[in-house]
């Protein structure tokens, strides 16, 4: 199980669109409760322009995810499979924290998913928990209610700050015992602690996926 964004270059496509939508709302004297809150207006060349590029970058980074499979795959068959071609039984690539055009309750709309992944009946996501505890493959339940989605992970409990300061190096050392992974200040603030328990979470959401399989890692790398 691996994950990568459209990296670097898709903060910077999202930084310059939100600047020109900044400007726009200021040539039009429109009121807002915070400046982040600028937008863009359907139908116009500012939004098509930002669509395309936000597209691209979506697909960029499920370019990313295939490559980085891909390549592990082959290092799986070199030195644990004799060299021999091997074939997933499920191969699942989905996106989080993206924004989609759909069809929900016969009208079309524009959704984003933060912490979040689609869940149609068609689909298969992916729930990770946290270092040191379950993560799970999922299928769909098509709950429209939801919009069709389900969460993407167990949440946090706390912030990457409050994280910090509550936990220390022993205590990363014991929630990942048995893991191989980094165990130092660099990664306290990604300790189990700080998350939501995952199968209380996954008890929450039954009526948007079924769990299809359910992994516990023995390796955690955070590059």
């Amino acid at each position: 199980m691996l994950h990568s964004g459209s990296r670097h270059i898709g903060n910077m496509l999202a930084q310059n669109h939100i600047s020109t939508a900044k400007q726009l709302a200021k040539l039009a004297d429109t009121t807002l409760p915070d400046p982040d809150l600028a937008y863009f207006v359907a139908g116009t060349p500012e939004f098509t322009a930002y669509w395309r590029d936000l597209q691209w970058a979506q697909d960029y980074a499920r370019f990313n995810r295939d490559v980085m499979m891909a390549r592990f795959q082959r290092i799986v068959e070199k030195h644990l499979a004799g060299g021999k071609p091997t074939k997933p039984l499920l191969s699942v690539n989905c996106h989080h924290n993206y924004a989609e055009k759909e069809v929900h309750f016969g009208e079309d709309v524009y959704v984003t998913r933060k912490g979040a992944v689609r869940a149609r009946e068609e689909d298969y996501g992916i729930i990770p928990g946290s270092m040191g505890t379950k993560s799970f493959i999922v299928k769909g339940k098509g709950n429209h209610d939801s919009y069709c989605s389900c969460s993407h992970g167990a949440g946090r409990l706390m912030s990457r700050n409050k994280a910090k300061k509550h936990f220390s190096l022993d205590d990363l050392v014991e929630q990942t015992q048995g893991i191989e992974c980094r165990k130092d200040e660099g990664v306290l603030d990604e300790i189990p602690g700080a998350y939501k328990p995952i199968d209380e979470v996954m008890a929450n959401q039954s009526d948007l996926v079924e769990v299809v399989a359910t992994l516990k890692q023995v390796v955690c790398v955070k590059g």
